[in-house]
């Protein structure tokens, strides 16, 4: 099959999840012996056509043209912030410049044929519908989460672009089935919805990925030492959690008086967990390391804690989970409203490998970290769990192969 993809993340532009979803899927698709074409964002200086890991990947370059929005876009992006205008006019031009040299100079003036389209999420939406409408080719569009979930409100104009993209899609993909169901609650019609988990690198997100020794020398680096610890991985926003993790800290504080809570990510509540640490009085409890790191370095968190803690309160797939689960970590995440995560984690039975909170209330959440904290051989079992959980349902090659049964069924 020869595949065109529209995805504004790519190696080596990375803003979050999609980026390493779209380096890893393109990977394995290449190894099933597909084509596949990748068009995405340029930073600025990247070459606009190269190939990557038997990819061919496509960056139109980019320009400033926020002095014409005005003109040519709806009211809400109008009173966006200037600079998140200056970032939804170039992800417009991306998407026409990325259509257009499909269109015009790879398939008109280079006679190459392709199969079939596939947009991901609203940031490359644009650019599937007008190759959709120019080359009448089937379209696949993917939903890795929606603008209702992604914020509270949500901006008109988002929600009219994946709309539509729904609308022109021959198929919808996503991410779970909890994200099938709100995609069903707002309209989108069911019998187009395919759902296909994402996945984590088994081989290289293993429990003895590092030997001990260093595993023991990076805890004492990040000033863990020998204590407990509770790891949060993600993007520092509402969403996630991390602030309701630090208010249950000081009750699970009150029996495993030295567990620590490392947080690792960017956002914008910074600001917000300094404070709430400083009013609690917990500077010796909880470690902030406000930064994104190398992969590396962020599987070498993930062998170093005890138990890892992802209270999301929308979380689509939670990718970071099944990293944690991979390295052979007990799990505890929020499980309210859409959780991917809900249906990763067994929480009860012979099989279990973590367990499911209510994300808003701190006192659940210590509960059950406290549950994990206190029982050594619970955590080395739902450790095991959560490692035969990942390789049973959630690898890459497993990702791909369910993939491409969705995308053989919409060009037959």
């Amino acid at each position: 099959m020869r595949m065109v993809y529209f995805v504004d993340e790519f190696p080596p532009f990375f803003r979050g999840g999609l980026g390493t979803y779209a380096m890893e899927i393109t990977r394995q698709i290449v190894r099933l012996d597909h084509t596949i074409t990748v068009f995405s964002r340029n930073t600025g200086d990247d070459p606009t056509r190269d190939i990557w890991e038997g990819v061919e990947v496509h960056r139109p370059l980019l320009m400033n043209i926020v002095d014409v929005l005005p003109i040519a876009v709806p009211e809400d992006v109008k009173r966006w912030p200037i600079g998140s205008q200056e970032f939804f006019g170039e992800t417009l031009l991306y998407n026409f410049l990325s259509a257009s040299k499909l269109v015009n100079r790879l398939v008109a003036k280079e006679r190459r044929k392709f199969d079939i389209l596939v947009s991901h999420d609203w940031l490359a939406a644009l650019a599937g519908i007008i190759a959709k409408r120019n080359l009448n080719l089937p379209f696949v569009f993917h939903f890795h989460s929606t603008e209702q979930g992604r914020t509270k409100d949500g901006s008109p104009t988002v929600k009219e672009i994946e709309r539509m993209a729904g609308l022109k899609a021959d198929l919808i993909v996503t991410v779970s089935y909890a994200m099938r169901d709100e995609l069903v609650s707002l309209g989108y019609p069911e019998q187009k919805i395919r759902v296909v988990y994402n996945g984590v690198d088994e081989r290289k997100y293993r429990p003895d990925r590092f030997p001990e020794d260093e595993v023991r020398a990076f805890r004492e680096r990040i000033g863990v030492g020998d204590s407990p610890m509770i790891l949060f991985v993600g993007r520092l926003a509402w969403v996630k959690g991390a602030d309701t993790l630090i208010r249950a800290m000081p009750l699970i504080l009150r029996e495993v008086p030295d567990a620590k809570l490392v947080i690792l990510g960017k956002g914008d509540q910074q600001t917000l967990l300094v404070q709430l640490v400083h009013s609690l009085g917990l500077q010796e409890n909880v470690i902030l390391h406000f930064k994104y790191v190398s992969e590396e370095e962020r599987i070498l968190y993930y062998a170093a804690c005890d138990v890892a803690v992802f209270p999301s309160k929308y979380e689509p797939f939670g990718i970071v989970c099944t990293e944690a689960m991979a390295m052979g970590k007990p799990v505890v995440v929020g499980a309210r409203g859409t959780s991917g995560m809900r249906e990763q984690v067994i929480p009860e039975g012979s099989n279990a490998c973590g367990f499911h909170v209510n994300p808003y209330d701190p006192a659940d959440i210590a509960k059950f970290v406290l549950t994990l904290l206190k029982d050594t051989d619970l955590r080395s079992k739902m450790g095991r769990n959560a490692r035969s959980r990942v390789l049973e349902r959630f690898t890459w090659k497993a990702v791909a192969d369910n993939t491409i049964n969705v995308y053989e069924e919409v060009v037959s």
